[in-house]
């Protein structure tokens, strides 16, 4: 694949921030005068260029990405705008093609937009599995029901949305602080056996080392402190490196439009995909809580200790301060992350000169000040036991839970004024995944500690462990997965009843063909499978349910008790007590292969490219949308895809005048989709859409409903100049679009073929292939679509957008309606 430089000495412009197309001078002969002076035509459209209808078809992949090779459907590309992330490349015949306009009058200038890299370019992508609960708690965020007129309760919503992202930092961190402070500075290496186990930990050991510098609990527990705070650091240091590259990138600079109506979406603000300010201002926030969550972890046992009798006054009031300091900062925090969150209806390039900066700062100047007085000589200090953890990581989970209440009461509130059935899990959406994404972090938390703890006392006798609550979490496990595996067992029985009605559907859409009970199977079992997507979401909201309860029943067990399950169920019946020490043992046990499971796909992802792209689909999916609530998830991809289709858009209509037809498939549908959005209303009158396994409202639109609902598709379809959307019943991502009846003409084409052929045929002699989501461009539905809206960029064929009579019904043999 070579640059369009090395190709041509005229490259196309329009690569840069200015967008202008043609020749490097300028010019271009096909436009005539009024193009060379600057001046537009008469139509306003950039001159004879407009009228000669040049047309562009902008391609976009989907998930897993691919080649710009297969993309165009020719081995020799080049690479005409972007860089080695996100690039936009065209066959190497028409890398010049503004120059020719006249050879493109009957046909498009087609490119090709690979925006793979963006989620699974280098080995590094494979580490932001760490960043899993992250990740899903911004889901949470977007997943808000559609709402007008309640600004304050939308508000509240976000805000308890981003403290519960504020909790899952200060979960990992706590986490880190358990293993480093507890498990290994204060219980191993204040244990002879252990620490003679372990013989690198001989200078900490006040046995080993006859009382070395380091031995004393403090200054243990100081030198330990180091590692959440390299963590923290690497947290901050990610989060602004993409913040740098994702977030601080701007997009197109236009005037916000309208008020907000029910047919618009945000998606269409001018600052939607410019978070920087937002990402800024959390990360700031959640640096500084994750070092005072260090800085409490260093300097409470130490103040605990000088507030015993007779202890030395001076220290009793050092230790006092300092956790009032602590808890200043904490205060500080939360207010930071109550304040209003995004900023859509403008670009927003301000910073918070008071936050962003000088609350991480104060934050590492407490931390300084914790180990220094943690580290002051106490001769007489000791370690014995364990930390108080169980009070913290109880604390944490008890506030997860009312968070996810409280969401959970103000989605229904917000659902409830505006009621949509095709919602998934009747607005609940947003409180189930958060509540996931809590359940996740503490299972990951835990499995951590509880490794640890293991590898530290193999013998399980040495040292006291984690707390008791992480080993309650652990023993929930299994309860959680019999659940689990019964919604599963019920789906299965679901489809496979489905699968058998279909049968006589897949027979009825190959009449006089000879049957095959083989094949007839395949293909009906492959579209009930498909509708498993459409099942998710009571999958999801009994998860969910279920993890709130065995997780409320932890969090009483081991506060009520202040033992594992094992020893709290002693004395009472023998199957309760069989039960719980089973549930423990294969808790503890599942934690392990979960975590053990979780390093290796890692490792495998960072080396192997094929489990790298397999993680870069998950990434597709899970960080489309900005980081609102987290700034420590992984980057929102969009915020570089959205602005790069949009540029182009832009520029194509607004240097040649020409319309473009932008042909998304899966994620790519929806990335071409936010593009149009963003368009200014002339530029999208002149852009039509063609989708095809699209998740646009099977996924986004019931998931999603505040940005992708009916209203908003509906309104999105009023605006471009053409929109059809291709399908097939063997999908388990795209579907229909099932906008309202009275939004225009229809959309959706019937439901296309799948496979193509059912038997061997003197055209197929072999069996085709069962395509599901893959290969829509082989069916020649999708060659009938796109040369049909390539018709209407022709300006001398009209075709009128709307005729005033109602939408006609697409025909029954899947042929296209009226667009």
């Amino acid at each position: 694949m070579r640059s369009v430089e090395q190709e041509h000495e005229q490259s196309w412009a329009g690569t840069g921030a200015q967008g202008a197309t043609g020749p490097r001078d300028g010019r271009d002969e096909a436009n005539g005068k009024n193009r060379v002076n600057g001046e537009d035509g008469p139509d306003g459209t950039g001159g004879e260029e407009g009228r000669t209808g040049t047309a562009l078809e902008l391609l976009v992949h989907g998930v897993g990405g691919t080649t710009p090779a297969e993309m165009l459907d020719d081995p020799r590309t080049v690479r005409v705008t972007g860089d080695h992330i996100a690039a936009v490349f065209r066959r190497t015949e028409d890398a010049d093609a503004e120059s020719r306009p006249k050879d493109y009058r009957g046909r498009p200038v087609p490119e090709a937009y690979v925006w793979c890299n963006l989620t699974s370019g280098n080995g590094t992508r494979a580490l932001w599995l760490l960043l899993l609960p992250f990740m899903v708690v911004n889901l949470a965020h977007w997943m808000r029901p559609t709402a007008h007129g309640r600004t304050r309760t939308v508000r509240l919503y976000g805000l308890l949305v981003r403290l519960a992202g504020l909790t899952l930092t200060v979960l990992l961190v706590a986490a880190a602080c358990e293993v480093a402070l507890d498990l290994v500075a204060w219980q191993c290496a204040g244990t002879r056996v252990c620490a003679e186990r372990h013989s690198w930990l001989g200078f900490l050991s006040p046995d080993m080392s006859d009382g070395g510098w380091w031995s004393t609990p403090g200054r243990r527990l100081a030198l330990a402190a180091v590692v959440p705070a390299a963590l923290t650091g690497l947290l901050w240091y990610l989060s602004l490196r993409t913040w740098r590259a994702y977030e601080s990138q701007p997009p197109t600079d236009r005037e916000p439009g309208p008020e907000e109506g029910p047919g618009h979406t945000a998606l269409g603000r001018p600052g939607f995909w410019y978070g920087r300010r937002l990402v800024a201002r959390l990360r700031a926030a959640h640096t500084a809580a994750a070092l005072l969550t260090v800085a409490a972890a260093v300097g409470a046992p130490a103040a605990r200790f000088d507030r015993r009798a007779g202890g030395p006054a001076l220290l009793d009031t050092l230790g006092w301060v300092l956790e009032a300091a602590l808890a200043a900062g904490a205060v500080a925090v939360v207010a930071v992350v109550c304040r209003r969150g995004r900023s859509e209806n403008r670009l927003d390039r301000e910073l918070d000169e008071h936050v962003v900066r000088p609350l991480p700062l104060a934050a590492l100047a407490l931390l300084v000040l914790a180990l220094l007085y943690g580290g002051w000589a106490r001769p007489e200090w000791t370690s014995a036991g364990r930390l108080p953890g169980d009070m913290t990581f109880g604390g944490i989970t008890l506030v997860q839970g009312l968070l996810v209440l409280a969401l959970a009461v103000v989605a229904h509130v917000i659902h409830r004024s505006l009621p949509d059935a095709r919602v998934a899990m009747r607005g609940l959406g947003g409180p189930a995944v958060a509540m996931l994404a809590c359940a996740l972090g503490g299972v990951m938390s835990g499995g951590v500690c509880q490794r640890v703890s293991d590898w530290l006392d193999g013998t399980g006798t040495s040292i006291d462990g984690p707390p008791v609550l992480l080993t309650w979490h652990a023993s929930v496990i299994p309860p959680l997965l019999v659940v689990v595996l019964l919604l599963c067992a019920a789906l299965a029985r679901h489809t496979w009843r489905l699968a058998r009605v279909e049968r006589d559907a897949v027979e009825g859409d190959h009449p006089g063909e000879a049957g095959d009970p083989g094949r007839t199977r395949r293909i009906a079992l492959t579209r009930a499978l498909a509708t498993l997507t459409d099942r998710a979401p009571l999958l999801v909201a009994l998860t969910s349910a279920a993890t709130l309860l065995l997780g409320a029943g932890a969090l009483v067990g081991a506060l009520a008790t202040g033992r594992v399950p094992g020893e709290a169920a002693r004395g009472t019946y023998a199957v309760v007590h069989g039960a719980a020490q089973t549930a423990q043992a294969l808790g503890s046990w599942l934690i392990g292969l979960g975590f053990i499971l979780f390093v290796t796909w890692g490792r495998r992802a960072y080396k192997d490219p094929s489990a790298r792209r397999t993680i870069g689909i998950l990434w597709d999916v899970g960080t489309f949308w900005p980081r609102a609530a987290h700034p420590f998830a992984p980057p929102c991809y969009a915020e570089r895809a959205v602005p790069d289709l949009t540029w182009r858009m832009a520029t194509w209509t607004r240097a040649t005048g020409g319309r473009l037809v932008i042909s998304g498939h899966s994620q790519g549908s929806v990335l071409a989709a936010s593009a149009a959005w963003q368009l200014e209303p002339s530029a999208r009158k002149r852009v039509a859409l063609l989708t095809y396994g699209s998740p646009l409202e099977r996924l986004y639109g019931r998931w999603f409903p505040a940005h992708f609902g009916p209203a908003a598709l509906g309104s999105l379809h009023e605006e471009v100049d053409c929109w059809r959307n291709l399908y097939r019943r063997t999908d388990p991502i795209g579907g229909p679009m099932r906008l309202p009846g009275d939004s225009g003409p229809a959309v959706d084409r019937g439901p296309l073929k799948d496979p193509l052929t059912y038997g061997r045929t003197e055209l197929h002699p072999l069996p085709a292939p069962i395509l599901g989501h893959s290969d829509y461009q082989a069916d020649p539905a999708f060659a009938e679509e796109r040369q049909r809206l390539l018709a209407r960029l022709r300006p001398d064929v009209p075709a009128p957008r709307h005729t005033g009579r109602p939408a006609p019904v697409p025909p029954a043999d899947g042929g296209s309606g009226d667009c």
